[in-house]
């Protein structure tokens, strides 16, 4: 083995390492701060109303990162005027999912929740269990 070929090995362990541990965390602090500024989703929490002001989940802990999926896919079907914004939660939220990639956040098989609140309290969740992490 020549030392061009162990660097690119070596390189590569790197990559994968910084990889294994990406949450995203600076892109969801602001996603999520963006989505606290949109008055449509501070509206009342009502269960039976397939609107911006339907419940949505409120993770119990061990369990954020599939509520988070399941909360921001359920915000997308609604009326909120930042859907583009909500779509890139969606999406970061789902890629961490599917490859695993943030340690610092575990994740329950399923959305486990014993509470639900209207979007600001869902998005004031994102935004402590975020915060959190990047201390």
């Amino acid at each position: 083995m020549n030392a061009s070929m162990l660097s690119q090995i070596l390189f590569s362990c790197l990559l994968l390492s910084v990889q294994a541990e990406y949450c995203g965390v600076r892109e969801i602090i602001r996603y999520t701060n963006r989505l606290l500024g949109d008055s449509s989703v501070s509206c009342p929490c009502r269960q039976t109303d397939v609107s911006s002001c339907s419940c949505l989940p409120i993770p119990e802990p061990g369990h954020e990162l599939t509520c988070f999926v399941e909360g921001t896919k359920h915000m997308l079907k609604t009326n909120i005027s930042s859907i583009p914004v909500v779509t890139r939660l969606y999406q970061t939220f789902q890629a961490l999912l599917d490859r695993d990639l943030c340690e610092s956040l575990p994740r329950g098989d399923e959305c486990q929740y014993k509470t639900k609140g209207n979007g600001t309290e869902f998005l004031n969740k994102i935004l402590a269990t975020y915060q959190k992490i990047n201390k």
